[in-house]
């Protein structure tokens, strides 16, 4: 099983560059869409970990202890990253994320309580989970190289070598992730379902990219790939 990726940059910068030929160009994106809302602050400039502690204890019946939960149903948060954390908060709060659990929650938070348990959780560490044995190698060639006979770029080139994902543009973390949450995102992503409202694609930051690579994916490169990142650590 993994424990971690020694991936030259060159390759990265080289897998980066497939993303950026395969995605959608973002002219046309921005033409076909409304003008875009004001970005919200970044959770960073007024959340408190201290206060996100004791307000995550609602969260943990769910989410599990600092975030690392048990159930392979609900994801992860600890070690996520607080921007997209902040994000999703806000899109279950305002519905375009439709989730009968998370909804109702999310709509009595304010914009400080999601600031403050976004980088309270964005503090915390990931406790390891096993890859499965049969998967992992197949979802590690899919995350480290893509596939370009399905123009699939590598999931490396936004997520980051060991699965951190990336800060500043917004990427998600998906180290250690629960396989059976990943699989359910990515299928959601294929199917149109993770987001609702007029455009779904342009719901959150990062969805065209998403929407449009997952589509690419066969079920067992979803099954693999989401083996591969459980493991990660």
């Amino acid at each position: 099983m993994p424990q971690r990726l020694k991936v030259a940059w060159m390759g990265l910068a080289a897998v980066a560059g497939t993303l950026l030929c395969s995605a959608p160009s973002p002219g046309a994106a921005q033409s076909a869409a409304p003008a875009a809302a004001p970005t919200p602050e970044l959770p960073f400039t007024h959340g408190r970990i201290a206060d996100g502690a004791t307000k995550s204890a609602v969260c943990s019946a769910c989410h599990g202890p600092n975030g690392n939960s048990v159930n392979p149903e609900w994801p992860r948060l600890a070690g996520q990253s607080a921007v997209y954390i902040a994000e999703q908060l806000r899109l279950f709060r305002s519905g375009l994320r439709a989730n009968p659990v998370m909804q109702p929650l999310a709509v009595t938070l304010s914009d400080q309580d999601i600031s403050d348990l976004a980088v309270y959780y964005e503090a915390q560490t990931p406790t390891g989970l096993e890859a499965d044995p049969s998967y992992w190698r197949d979802g590690q060639a899919v995350y480290v190289r893509g596939d370009r006979t399905r123009d699939v770029p590598a999931c490396i080139a936004c997520h980051g070598p060991v699965g951190r994902g990336n800060l500043a543009a917004g990427y998600p973390a998906l180290r250690a992730q629960q396989s059976v949450y990943v699989v359910k995102q990515l299928n959601d992503y294929a199917s149109g379902a993770r987001y609702a409202g007029p455009n779904p694609p342009q719901a959150s930051r990062n969805g065209t990219m998403m929407f449009t690579v997952a589509k690419r994916l066969t079920p067992e490169q979803i099954r693999d790939v989401a083996s591969y990142v459980q493991g990660m650590r």
